[in-house]
């Protein structure tokens, strides 16, 4: 199996680079400063035991080129980068006839649970994965894995149920690159599960330091609730604490602990967008159509985004402001 993986960031890096080192065929995707410095000096993995560089071929989008028959798509952008992917690569030829949203696998490495459906509308064979990577990208070229004593945990399946040969090999692969990597017919209600732990994201994002537990109680419960109401089952925190147990904490690296999540490191490079309006956003949006109260939900995404527009730091959002705008009626 020949691999690109658009998006070659922080999940995406580890992925690509590992995946590399235990003799895949892999392409990296990228864009801008980090594009170009794979480029010149590859692409730098740091774990909390070693530190490796990947050399290989490096691309800002497809090629003129038709893509192999046997190669798998790794989708690992942001969520809210994942429609211009989509539609970079979907149409793209490949050797043998039709095209990567007709006849190769996708697989969706990404935090959230709309990215999915989303994908169905331009690729037939989606795969989902359900992501416990901690792992960090701030620098041009270089890319923080935390997880010890794995790098990581990947669930595979199919959307919108079901596995297959591909999820088979590919988890094969990933394997024998260092991560745990079951196959899981209900993989979606592993990711949804992983929605509701993903929504404390942006609580971090925005306060930094210690996390008033009332908030992050607040986004949980709303979430949960939401889902009851939607009839959308997920996996519980004890089948994950049980899945995970000792295979994937996290060490520091370098001496330095993990600086914080996915969302905390989109403020920190000042990006312009964050990941809150597919997980935050996700419970705002289930709980407008269900009918059920999404205050600290709401209030995260408005807080996030702002800070993202305005490129305001991490962790500088003033929490008696939160608090306030959890309080204020919709």
């Amino acid at each position: 199996m020949r691999y690109v993986i658009i998006g070659a960031g922080a999940v995406g890096g580890t992925i690509g680079v590992l995946l590399g080192e235990a003799g895949r065929d892999v392409t990296l995707v990228a864009r801008g400063a980090h594009l170009d410095a794979i480029r010149r000096r590859g692409l730098t993995l740091r774990t909390p035991d070693r530190s490796v560089t990947w050399r290989g071929p490096a691309t800002g989008g497809p090629g003129p080129e038709p893509l192999p028959a046997d190669t798998a798509l790794v989708l690992t952008v942001k969520s809210q980068h994942t429609w211009a992917a989509l539609d970079a690569w979907a149409d793209t030829p490949v050797v043998g006839g039709g095209t990567a949203g007709q006849r190769l696998p996708l697989f969706t490495a990404q935090n959230g649970v709309a990215n999915e459906p989303t994908a169905l509308r331009l690729f037939a064979h989606v795969h989902p994965v359900c992501v416990w990577l901690p792992a960090t990208h701030l620098d041009p070229g270089r890319v923080i894995a935390s997880g010890h004593p794995y790098p990581g945990m990947l669930h595979l399946g199919r959307y919108p149920a079901g596995a297959d040969e591909t999820d088979v090999a590919v988890s094969a692969d990933l394997t024998a690159a260092g991560f745990v990597a079951p196959v899981r017919p209900d993989v979606m209600r592993w990711k949804y599960g992983k929605l509701l732990n993903n929504l404390g994201n942006g609580v971090q994002a925005l306060l930094g330091g210690d996390l008033p537990g009332w908030l992050l109680d607040r986004v949980r419960a709303e979430g949960v609730a939401v889902l009851a109401a939607a009839g959308i089952a997920h996996s519980s925190e004890d089948e994950e604490r049980t899945e995970r147990g000792d295979r994937v904490g996290t060490r520091p690296v370098d001496g330095q602990p993990r600086s914080g999540s996915s969302t905390w490191q989109s403020l920190t490079r000042a990006a312009g967008s964050t990941e809150a309006d597919h997980l935050n956003g996700e419970i705002v949006q289930l709980g407008r159509r269900y009918g059920v109260p999404t205050p600290a939900n709401t209030a995260v995404q408005i807080a996030v985004r702002r800070l993202a527009r305005e490129r305001l730091p991490a962790g500088t959002f003033p929490l008696a402001e939160l608090t306030d705008l959890v309080q204020r009626p919709e």
